[in-house]
């Protein structure tokens, strides 16, 4: 079974801190680009971030105060998100393979929720 698994997610104030991580089993993550998604209330789910072997990229909503990293020997990726807005609210996804567009493993996801 090939499996991610987010975690992190929380109740934070705006300007607020979370960290955000998934993990996988089953599979290597050095092989594959790991991307974030979010879908807030209402909305439809949109790209946060993705990193691949050698570049990052983010949407330019969160470009600036997110950053996306990985751990090759704990088969981690990480989301450092500083600066929380209230439209950051959401839940979040990582998915493999944001490079190719196709995604054969999706995490359950965590709820992000940004409120003062």
């Amino acid at each position: 079974q090939l499996q991610l698994v987010e975690s992190g997610g929380g109740l934070v104030q705006p300007g607020g801190s979370l960290r955000l991580s998934c993990v996988a089993s089953g599979f290597n993550l050095d092989y594959y680009s790991i991307g974030w998604f979010r879908q807030a209330p209402g909305k439809e789910r949109e790209g946060v971030s993705c990193i691949s072997s050698a570049d990052t990229d983010y949407a330019d909503s969160v470009k600036g105060r997110f950053t996306i990293s990985r751990d090759s020997a704990e088969n981690t990726v990480y989301l450092e998100m500083n600066n929380l807005k209230l439209e950051d609210t959401g839940i979040y996804y990582c998915a493999a393979d944001c490079w190719y567009g196709i995604y054969d493993y999706w995490g359950q996801g965590t709820q992000v929720t940004v409120s003062s």
